[in-house]
């Protein structure tokens, strides 16, 4: 463990002045009739210039919608595959190809298979951190934002499965009541905060309220004053009364909280080790990438259509549980 001072973003007035790449940007997007979606996770750069930043139950959305020739995805591969199944006849770009899931990876399609012939009649419930393979073998997805919802929906007497994310589940499963199976994974990123590390920066911050995600060990979730998804964070610093906010979620988070929280103080949720948290999956993406994939038009995401059309059944099924 090093000594290490907090991340802390005070109250600002303004965003900074674009760059002349992020003014590249959107003159590509104006020429190829793009829509760029960005993940809260993304860097300043890449937020400042997307037509939409969200977390993947809004962005799912905005995919459905766009009416734009090209999605520009900035987030990880399995969130650029779910754009492009719900709207197959667009362009779907991804920054960065490699830009992955270690989640996503902890589910491989062929092990939840196998476990569906080994359980049959089991219900698989799958948050949207997986890739196109396992949402086809999937009877719902769920984001953390509408895990609680949608469990809730899930016929009474069958026997669930909650796939891939353990803590997410977890903590699902405590709040529903619902008995679940949980897979035996979880998101690297949230599970290097620790309750030693949010101790400390709260003696920092005795004032702070804490807010985390819940794909947190349930440690820190318990630590915690809200568990949330990141949408509903944005909701939680608006109406707190509190000045300064510890935000215990990936470092991309505080950015969209200082632009649409301005007058507030935000606080990175620290590890061990760090002063913050950045997903080095998320943080592939870079503002050069999303230039370069604009103009060249490349990396494009493609699903093999019986794929694609197995998948799309749990995820319409989610949005439409979801309005």
């Amino acid at each position: 463990m090093i000594d290490y001072e907090p991340l802390v973003l005070p109250p600002r007035a303004s965003p900074p002045p674009l760059s002349a790449i992020q003014e590249e940007v959107l003159a590509l997007k104006r020429e190829r009739n793009a829509v760029i979606l960005a993940h809260n996770y993304q860097n300043e750069e890449i937020q400042q210039v997307a037509d939409f930043v969200g977390d993947s139950l809004g962005l799912s959305y905005q995919a459905q919608a766009a009416q734009a020739d090209v999605i520009l995805f900035c987030g990880v591969h399995f969130m650029a595959e779910t754009a492009k199944i719900v709207n197959p006849g667009r362009t779907v770009l991804l920054p960065d190809l490699a830009a992955g899931c270690s989640l996503a990876d902890s589910c491989p399609a062929d092990r939840l298979a196998a476990y569906k012939a080994e359980h049959p009649g089991v219900y698989v419930v799958a948050y949207i951190n997986c890739s196109a393979a396992v949402k086809a073998l999937s009877d719902v997805i769920v984001t953390s934002g509408n895990a609680q919802k949608i469990v809730s929906r899930v016929p009474a007497g069958r026997e669930i499965l909650f796939v891939p994310d353990q803590n997410l589940g977890q903590w699902v499963s405590q709040k529903t009541g619902r008995a679940m199976q949980l897979w035996p994974g979880s998101c690297y990123a949230h599970v290097l905060f620790t309750t030693q590390a949010i101790e400390r920066v709260r003696l920092k911050f005795p004032d702070a309220p804490v807010v985390a995600h819940p794909e947190c060990v349930e440690a820190v979730r318990d630590l915690a004053d809200e568990v949330c998804s990141t949408e509903l964070m944005v909701k939680f610093a608006r109406e707190s009364k509190a000045e300064r906010i510890i935000v215990v979620t990936e470092s991309g988070m505080l950015h969209r909280l200082r632009r649409e929280v301005p007058e507030k103080t935000f606080i990175a949720g620290p590890t061990d080790n760090c002063a913050c948290n950045d997903c080095r999956f998320m943080k592939m993406n870079t503002i050069e990438k999303v230039r370069d994939a604009l103009k060249f038009m490349q990396p494009a995401i493609e699903v093999p259509e019986a794929i694609r059309l197995a998948a799309l059944a749990p995820i319409q099924r989610m949005l439409d549980w979801s309005r």
